[in-house]
């Protein structure tokens, strides 16, 4: 977890995380928005009071939210795995479903690159209690992944026997591999490759078969 900032309060590993009051939750806000940037510049041991700066709130307040650097980074985690699942039903909203599902797994490519070193953290602060935090998440995430990638094989814009689980396993694993590798373009190239993967064998859509009908003309 690295060495503690100047002024942080220690705390055993079990205590929980404080229950959030109702007129408190802008500055919990601000605080997970902060922690968020800190964290994703100088891993999860930056600075709380850094933290608590930019939040434009005091350490007291930081700590009445988040008693333990544990607790936060938690808390950080989940607010981003809460931002990946709220855009799925927005985005189908927004945009046909197959540019939904697309422009989702881009984000999750940013949320996978983020959770790294937060999730080696909580690992490292909860033990084997954060095995349930991990399993939450991950059935939050392929929920969000089966709405979006559903709505697109409904339409006939992506193969039907494609499962949430393989897009999840799959830009997890570019993530990784173009973490190794430090290369972003070639992960925007592989990105692009997986996407093309969801397309193909897809059934032909009537919009698809007019076109192709208009072409032979």
């Amino acid at each position: 977890m690295g060495t503690q900032a100047t002024g942080e309060r220690t705390a055993s590993p079990d205590q929980p995380c404080r229950p959030l009051r109702a007129d408190a939750a802008r500055n919990r806000e601000k605080l997970l928005e902060a922690a968020t940037e800190v964290f994703g510049e100088h891993g999860t041991s930056g600075s709380l009071e850094e933290i608590a700066r930019r939040a434009g709130v005091g350490v007291g307040t930081l700590y009445r939210h988040f008693p333990t650097r544990a607790c936060l980074v938690e808390q950080v985690y989940r607010h981003s795995v809460d931002e990946v699942c709220a855009a799925a039903p927005r985005l189908l909203e927004q945009l046909d479903p197959f540019d939904a599902l697309s422009t989702w797994v881009d984000g999750f490519v940013g949320y996978v690159s983020r959770k790294k070193g937060m999730a080696s953290a909580l690992r490292e602060a909860m033990g084997p209690e954060s095995e349930a935090v991990f399993a939450d998440v991950h059935e939050r995430l392929e929920g969000a992944a089966s709405l979006l990638l559903g709505a697109a094989q409904k339409a006939g814009m992506a193969r039907s026997d494609a499962e949430p689980l393989d897009i999840l396993r799959s830009v997890s694993g570019m993530c990784m591999a173009a973490a190794a590798s430090q290369d972003p373009e070639r992960t925007k190239r592989v990105l692009s490759l997986v996407l093309d993967g969801l397309r193909y064998g897809a059934p032909v859509t009537v919009e698809a078969s007019r076109t192709e009908n208009l072409a032979s003309v």
